[in-house]
């Protein structure tokens, strides 16, 4: 695995062994900021099961001010912060070793939103449903801003107005859905 492109493209990043974890693949992730745009001005991203780092990492890479990864596997979270320093990022990261809900909760009550918003949670637990509606009921997610959601290919994201689908995409196993406000 590796940041793909930005200030810190090329660069390797550690992945947790085993099957505890699911890493965003190469494609996905290039994809789905080819799909954003190459680079940022900016911004902020909350990545709430955050595994490897990875998605936030590419982020900062590209432009991004901050990142906000949150995992609640302590394995998880150490190879965040071996990425993290790796990189000599750890100015502009925030990491959690906590469940998304709490979390959620948490940055709610600190008044913080997010440009960006990456949900890959596992697969077989269903539980992206349940982390879009914590989001949504703490304010999140600015109003320009955009929440990408990943699931197994089968699944499709469902959102209540003023949120709507703008486009889905598969890749492989995995369905990128991205949601966005109606101004």
């Amino acid at each position: 695995m590796r940041i793909i492109s930005g200030k810190y493209g090329s660069r390797r990043l550690k992945t947790l062994t085993g099957n505890n974890t699911r890493p965003t693949e190469d494609r996905v992730r290039e994809a789905v900021f080819g799909r954003l745009g190459p680079y940022f001005d900016g911004g902020i991203i909350l990545d709430l099961f955050a595994g490897s780092g990875a998605v936030s990492l590419e982020a900062i890479s590209r432009g991004f001010d901050e990142a906000y990864l949150c995992d609640i596997s302590r394995d998880a979270v150490r190879v965040i912060r071996e990425n993290i320093a790796d990189l000599g990022v750890q100015q502009q990261t925030h990491v959690y070793n906590m469940g998304y809900s709490a979390l959620t909760r948490k940055l709610a009550g600190q008044g913080v939103q997010f440009d960006m918003i990456y949900l890959d949670p596992p697969f077989e637990h269903g539980i992206e449903k349940e982390a879009m509606k914590l989001i949504i009921e703490n304010r999140l997610l600015k109003d320009d801003g955009i929440m990408i959601v990943e699931t197994v290919k089968t699944d499709e994201v469902s959102v209540e107005k003023p949120y709507y689908v703008e486009k889905t995409a598969v890749y492989g196993k995995n369905r990128i859905t991205y949601v966005r406000k109606e101004h």
